[in-house]
């Protein structure tokens, strides 16, 4: 880790955005916010495109690295960034192999398998531009819900978190993936709606949301003391 870390995050006002700005609150880490947003034309600019060739938000400048994809980022900063008083990231060699195992099932099956579906051909969101179809739509959010079993059954008996008692990204993910599913009126399991609760209570949860919102100055957030 270095000691002074210079951070900066493109991107506000998505799902996808308010991950990397989660994660760096979790961490107390200090960054600078770039609040460009999707199909603005800010992410084809020529500076931008130098920095990202894909056009995507959001994007991580740590020093002279870039890294894109919200769960990436999150997972750099979760390795690179943790320490023993804030960590968001398990250490023995398994909790990290199941902690693996939950960011890629919400990445596949939650968010790009359904929820990204659905943004894609609902009206109210991306079915102008690649195709209005209500019964995909339909289809994405059963396949979302039948999905969510599992993580039903990881949060069965008032567990607190996916990787029990300990806080994650893994959580990060989630979390932005119910709140997806909540807005689009997909519903979301029983056990979720305490787990959402407790997480929307956090403060760094709290401070991503108000960072993440779009329009925001462009100016350095500083870590919480």
């Amino acid at each position: 880790m270095t000691a002074t870390p210079n951070l900066t995050l493109w991107g506000v006002g998505t799902s996808r955005t308010i991950r990397p700005h989660w994660a760096m609150h979790e961490l107390g880490l200090a960054y600078t916010t770039k609040p460009i947003g999707p199909r603005t034309g800010e992410t084809k600019t020529a500076e931008y495109t130098k920095l990202n060739p894909r056009q995507k938000i959001p994007l991580l400048q740590d020093g002279d690295f870039s890294i894109g994809e919200s769960a990436a980022i999150v997972a750099y900063l979760s390795r690179m960034y943790s320490t023993t008083e804030r960590s968001l990231i398990p250490e023995t060699t398994r909790e990290y192999a199941a902690w693996l195992e939950w960011c890629f099932f919400i990445v596949a099956e939650l968010d790009s398998t359904s929820l990204y579906v659905m943004r894609r051909h609902r009206a109210d969101a991306l079915g102008p531009i690649y195709g209005i179809a209500p019964e995909v739509v339909a289809q994405a959010g059963e396949y979302f819900r039948q999905q969510l079993r599992h993580v039903e059954v990881a949060l069965a008996d008032d567990r607190q978190f996916l990787m029990g008692d300990r806080f994650t990204s893994a959580d990060i993910l989630l979390t932005t993936c119910l709140e997806w599913a909540i807005a689009y009126g997909v519903g979301i399991c029983d056990n979720a709606q305490p787990y959402l609760e407790r997480i929307r209570k956090r403060d760094a949860f709290q401070r991503a949301v108000a960072a993440n919102v779009p329009m925001a100055p462009i100016t350095p957030v500083p870590a919480k003391v």
